[in-house]
């Protein structure tokens, strides 16, 4: 995802949502690896950095294709088209840095109420 996918990405949340985009929402980040050690390895980095592990799944494959591990972190936070931009840089290069094959981008949804 490049800075224009980014811009996209807040121009159609700001058509289709009521959300507000200046609020902390909650940020899925999802990453990809034919196997789920490095996955488990990456996850404890990115929790001791304040990411929420939400799960590492092996992923069902479409007919001809392998098996796949996918980790999904999260975490309650600002940001806007540039910062969005740096955050998926910086996920990237981390995942290249600790041997995880994919950083697969991410996902976006209201932050969860205190009850």
């Amino acid at each position: 995802m490049d800075l224009e996918d980014t811009r996209n990405l807040f121009t159609n949340l700001r058509e289709n949502t009521d959300w507000d985009l200046d609020a902390p929402l909650l940020w899925g980040y999802f990453f990809v690896h034919s196997t789920a050690e490095p996955l488990h390895a990456l996850a404890t980095h990115l929790q001791a950095q304040g990411y929420v592990l939400v799960e590492v799944f092996e992923q069902e494959p479409e007919d001809g294709e392998a098996a796949f591990h996918v980790l999904h972190v999260e975490r309650v936070e600002v940001h806007d088209e540039t910062s969005l931009d740096k955050r998926n840089q910086e996920l990237s290069a981390l995942a290249t840095q600790m041997g995880v094959e994919d950083y697969d981008g991410m996902d976006v949804g209201p932050a969860p109420t205190l009850q």
